[in-house]
């Protein structure tokens, strides 16, 4: 089975927290992003910024949990013989031999993770915006919150996996 990297995934679960610090601030979009998505400051000082914080961060561990398989091509590898090396056929212990490490980096992850805020995050934001009779200001400031923020995700986790010492599949 090849190993989860829980650390990247759980450092890459903090950028959102960051990314949303300045890309919310009042000085940049945090002002907009309050008129467009109705909310004001009275209904923001009576929450539960601790509770907040802490299930957001749960909420991005799940999406770094599925970004590591968008992002490192040794998971599909490992999905197309079903997931257990023990049954794979020489093959793929080939495969892994000669494409262990490759296509890990930082610019490889931020890359695939792009695509997938570019083609997957933007529609649902489009779609839901649709229906809520929301402005493409609105999608525009959400979806290019998130399209930033999984692209260092996405690059961060991927990047993580070539790092000496944490070696993805190693032949057998």
């Amino acid at each position: 089975m090849l190993p989860i990297n829980f650390f990247a995934i759980i450092t890459a679960a903090l950028v959102p927290l960051i990314t949303g610090s300045i890309w919310y601030h009042p000085k940049v979009f945090g002002t907009v992003w309050m008129r467009v998505a109705g909310v004001n400051k009275d209904k923001m000082k009576n929450s539960n910024m601790g509770l907040i914080f802490i299930f957001s961060i749960f909420l991005a561990f799940l999406i770094g949990m599925v970004l590591q398989f968008l992002t490192i091509h040794q998971f599909g590898a490992l999905g197309m013989i079903g997931g257990d090396e023990n049954l794979a056929k020489p093959s793929y212990t080939a495969f892994m031999k000669d494409y262990r490490l490759a296509y890990r980096s930082f610019g490889h992850g931020a890359l695939h993770a792009f695509m997938t805020g570019l083609f997957f995050v933007f529609p649902l934001f489009g779609i839901n915006a649709i229906f809520e009779r929301k402005s493409w200001k609105y999608v525009f400031l959400n979806a290019g919150y998130w399209t930033i923020t999984i692209t260092i995700m996405g690059g961060i986790i991927c990047g993580w996996y070539a790092v000496d010492g944490f070696n993805l599949a190693t032949p057998k």
